[in-house]
């Protein structure tokens, strides 16, 4: 995994001092109502600077040069931390920008190869990639078998396999062959590309505010129309108690009243969600992928190249119903001449292994059925009439049936063997007889068991989806640890079981890599596809996992948790203190005209001025105290929601109301000797 980039790297901070003289543009600021509402304030104290007598004057220059002076710290702090979130998305895109470049492409027109720029390839044409030269576009193997270097995207020094068929044939633009050739599809037309998208993401171009955070943002939008409505009839009030109430003070009390704090770190908040996202190597298509994850109750998990390695590979020719095992490894080996998955090469990898020998004349001329989730079987129609037929036992059994034939008495006992050994097995068929059967090995991947474990403690139920029989399903999910499982399931069972989970109000997320699963992938309300997997995988999900490790989801559900976790704590904290601050400037209004009120005064500040600059001044400095916070995010343990909500509590909500009594009272010390 790339090495993650320090939050406070000179270049980028060095960019968000600018951004934030850049971001007090009013058209800019609006899009965040209480940091404007804090500008105007600026700008109207600004003014009784120079027109000391526009509001009836009453207090010094001097106050109001202060007042001034914290207000536009303040907005500018609040911008800071949203143009520090920003700045490492934007670094990170300066990276990948140095990785899109001008390749000529090799591409094939009719018989012949003609050399064209990247940017002259459209979605459908076929290009040919060699050994040491960059694949020019997004795209799907058809043809070859390569290792290929995605260190520019992954930042994985280890080279990758791709291959024509299966779930490890997409490629993208940008990265390297280094080993063989390969014949590539593409998939995508220029300014479409994989590159792209990434680049528009993490540069924060199309990053959309969540369901949550607008909510959210209402609340504190309502809450600043309230208190703007308390301090604009304040005045009148007390006009008849005798009262006068100058503006800068008015404006000082509507600052601290209102929620500043979460104001000015919301926008950071979501911003740096999505950045923690990306440096584990994970691509969000958005921040409410990256928000529904946090609330995730069900994980939807493929058993092949997730909880297991995934190299299923042939180990033993199981003969039944009298066959000989010269006769069912040499149909194996028919059905799979044409069978480019990993599979169908194992199979002949495993005759040479063996030394057995086949009549590979006999696939001259034949009509390949390639493997489809429907059927799960693939095989070969020969020339002479036959058609030879291997796949899932029981899709096998059913097709041998409707061919008129009979399923040996050997024949479900030798599958229930490998299955209950934790292998699958594939039955081998001609016509209308079950020759045997194919062991294929695969192995649950180390630490699947405390992962889930882990999943428990977080609340998420997993349920494992595997196209093998019962036995087989059974054996692997009590291994790795799931809570439930689906055997011999089909794309539309995933759905299935997605539907009904989302049917129960749960949220439900799914990771996957093959097209078969792009169904599920986009029903899911967090789907993760593999960067290894298909084209169809990766458009149908809304988060892309560039290292395919499909067990990475803990840590996307984890960051969810943690965003959300982040952006609650500091809401509560900011409300709470808000009502410390109170204390500090209500009192100090009133003090002088109503002695009584200085009950309210329990922090003892020295004076009504010296009280509301001290009030300001901590308001201002906490928005910066708290971006490492912000961008950081809060600590996630695994732990029951009551527990979760019960320490945030103590923490953020008792810490929120102590801070600004201290604070306020040590910056007072301060600042009333200065006045």
């Amino acid at each position: 995994m790339r090495n993650k980039k320090t939050m406070l790297s000179p270049k980028i901070v060095k960019n968000a001092v600018k951004e934030s003289f850049m971001k007090l543009d009013p058209r800019l600021m609006i899009r965040n109502p209480i940091m404007f509402v804090v500008e105007i304030g600026f700008l109207i104290t600004l003014l009784l600077i120079f027109m000391p007598d526009a509001f009836g004057g009453g207090v010094s220059r001097g106050f109001n040069v202060t007042v001034s002076l914290i207000l536009l710290v303040t907005v500018l702090f609040a911008n800071f931390a949203e143009a520090l979130a920003e700045g490492r998305g934007k670094a990170q895109a300066d990276s990948l920008k140095k990785t899109k470049k001008e390749i000529m492409a090799n591409k094939l027109v009719g018989q012949q190869v003609k050399q064209v720029p990247s940017t002259e390839l459209r979605k459908g044409d076929l290009v040919i990639v060699s050994q040491g030269e960059m694949i020019p576009g997004d795209g799907e193997v058809v043809e070859g078998l390569a290792s290929v270097d995605e260190s520019a995207i992954t930042g994985e020094s280890a080279p990758v396999i791709k291959e024509a068929g299966g779930d490890f044939s997409s490629v993208t633009g940008g990265t390297k062959v280094i080993s063989d050739q390969i014949k590539v599809k593409i998939s995508s037309d220029p300014g479409e590309s994989f590159l792209d998208r990434m680049i528009s993401l993490v540069e924060g171009a199309k990053r959309q505010k969540t369901p949550n955070e607008i909510a959210l943002n209402t609340v504190l939008i309502s809450l600043t129309l309230i208190f703007l409505i308390v301090v604009v009839t304040l005045p009148f009030f007390g006009n008849y108690l005798d009262i006068r109430i100058e503006v800068p003070v008015l404006i000082a009390l509507l600052v601290c009243l209102i929620p500043t704090t979460i104001g000015g770190l919301l926008s950071a908040i979501g911003i740096a969600g999505m950045d923690r996202v990306t440096q584990f190597n994970v691509l969000a298509m958005s921040g409410k992928a990256v928000e529904a994850a946090g609330d995730i109750n069900t994980i939807i998990l493929d058993k092949t190249g997730t909880i297991t390695f995934g190299n299923r590979m042939a180990s033993e020719f199981v003969p039944v119903g009298g066959a000989g095992l010269a006769d069912v490894s040499a149909w194996a080996a028919i059905s799979s001449v044409k069978d480019d998955t990993p599979e169908g090469r194992s199979v002949l990898e495993l005759m040479r292994k063996q030394g057995l020998s086949y009549d590979a004349a006999l696939a001259d001329g034949g009509e390949f059925i390639e493997f489809k989730a429907e059927t799960r079987m693939s095989g070969i129609d020969l020339r002479d009439g036959r058609k030879v037929r291997k796949g899932a036992v029981d899709a096998v059994k059913k097709w041998v049936i409707a061919q008129g034939g009979e399923i040996p008495a050997d024949l479900d006992p030798g599958s229930d063997a490998i299955a209950t050994a934790g292998g699958t097995p594939l039955a081998v068929a001609v016509d209308h007889r079950v020759f045997g059967l194919i062991y294929l090995k695969d192995t649950v991947k180390p630490g699947m068991r405390e992962r889930f474990e882990q999943m428990r403690e977080m609340g998420i139920k997993t349920i494992m989806c595997t196209g093998d029989n019962p036995l087989t399903a059974a054996t692997i999910a009590r291994e790795a640890g799931v809570d439930d499982y689906i055997a011999e399931s089909k794309p539309e069972d995933k759905i299935a079981v997605i539907r009904k989970e989302q049917a129960e109000g749960k949220l439900v997320a799914m990771t996957g890599d093959g097209t078969n699963d792009a169904p599920a992938l986009a029903q899911a309300d967090v789907g993760i596809a593999m960067n290894s997997g298909t084209v169809a995988a990766k458009e149908a999900a809304n988060m892309v996992d560039l290292d395919s490790d499909p067990s990475k989801i803990i840590e996307v559900v984890s960051i969810g948790k943690q965003l959300l976790m982040t952006r609650g704590a500091l809401t509560t904290f900011s409300i709470a203190n808000d009502v410390a601050k109170y204390f500090a400037i209500i009192p100090a209004m009133f003090m002088l005209a109503i002695p009584e009120m200085g009950v309210l005064n329990v922090m003892r500040l020295g004076s009504p001025d010296s009280a509301i600059i001290s009030a300001l001044i901590f308001n201002a400095i906490i928005i910066p105290l708290l971006i490492p916070l912000a961008m950081k995010g809060i600590a996630y343990k695994p732990m029951s929601s009551s527990k979760l909500l019960a320490r945030n509590l103590f923490i953020y909500g008792v810490g929120g109301v102590i801070a600004p009594f201290a604070g306020i009272k040590i910056i007072d010390l301060f600042v009333h000797l200065w006045i």
